[in-house]
């Protein structure tokens, strides 16, 4: 897109740059260099313009846009292709239908709101405007259907390691899908399969993080925070999911390779529920153990009090002391 190669001019230059240079540049007048400057600045680019010396890029706003969000990291699967929407569904659904319509593994559909966000269990996910980092990944891997649960644990991991490390923050991970930070849910993850019994078309891995949200629903409100609230500062948003994609693809690789196993060690460091006492709600039963490690396939190891060990497939594990 024409802004987008204005823009990346705008980036490189050292100053000022002339409406008749960049006209150059691109193969355009200058009206037209004028017309995506102001596009750029609507979408939240600070660009000063000066008479005789033409354009310069002083900030990037909080922008939500796959100029910002590609990862052009040699190597990179995840992230490559990035489309962002302004008002979707749900970024799922509409990367279910890339992947039936052909899309190639790696693409990411991100959206600033979402009308029918989902978490898990079919919550409704709080998706407002300008708050929070909503993507869907798509991905193609070549595993058998059983081992698929572990791609949710992996997109944790991603989130997980990319907040602590880019962005200096003490997120955990509470098993199987969530990112907590200070106790609190900032981060969920729903993923949905298509294939058969023994072969994976393909998964979508969706990513809602609460970022700048300043409110939540009553309902809510005691199990979920956000960056903002956590911390009192304002994160851009485009950094943040270009980061959690690039720690996705080098753990989805290792993950594709080798197995959970690959990764186990790293996510149990980050995982609250290890080393405490939890309860597993199913339909069948309620019961209280201690959560002592992760199976080599992502399932949760409990010790329950009679001695014996279990392996937690699915169901709603609260932790004591969190929720």
């Amino acid at each position: 897109m024409l802004k987008y190669k204005l823009l990346e001019y705008l980036k490189s230059s050292d100053g000022f740059v002339s409406g008749e240079e960049l006209g150059e540049r691109l193969g355009v007048s200058r009206s037209a260099v004028w017309k995506e400057i102001r596009s750029l600045r609507n979408d939240g680019y600070n660009i000063e313009a000066v008479t005789n010396r033409g354009y310069v890029l002083r900030d990037i706003g909080d922008v939500l846009n796959s100029s910002e969000i590609n990862t052009i990291k040699e190597g990179c699967v995840i992230g490559k292709d990035v489309v962002c929407y302004n008002d979707v569904d749900s970024t799922n659904s509409v990367c279910k239908i890339e992947a039936l319509n052909g899309a190639e593994e790696g693409m990411v559909i991100v959206a600033e709101t979402q009308s029918g966000g989902r978490g898990r269990l079919g919550r409704t996910w709080n998706s407002q405007r300008g708050e929070g980092v909503y993507m869907t990944v798509l991905l193609r891997p070549d595993i058998d259907p059983s081992k698929l649960s572990s791609i949710t644990l992996s997109a944790g991991l991603a989130v997980c390691e990319a907040l602590n490390k880019d962005f200096g923050l003490k997120t955990q991970i509470k098993w199987p899908n969530d990112i907590i930070l200070n106790g609190k849910k900032i981060c969920g993850i729903l993923t949905e399969m298509s294939g058969q019994l023994q072969k994976v078309d393909f998964v979508v891995v969706g990513i809602g993080i609460n970022v700048n949200v300043i409110n939540f629903p009553d309902e809510i409100k005691d199990k979920a925070t956000s960056i903002f609230i956590e911390t009192g500062e304002k994160f851009k948003r485009s950094p943040i999911a270009k980061s959690v994609l690039i720690h996705f693809d080098e753990i989805y690789k290792k993950f594709v390779e080798k197995g959970f196993a690959a990764i186990k060690e790293d996510y149990e460091k980050n995982c609250v529920n290890i080393g405490r006492k939890v309860r597993v709600i199913s339909r069948e039963s309620s019961f209280e153990a201690l959560a002592v490690e992760t199976s080599d396939n992502g399932e949760l190891v409990v010790l329950c009090d009679n001695g014996q060990k279990k392996e937690v497939f699915s169901g709603e594990v609260s932790v004591r002391g969190v929720y």
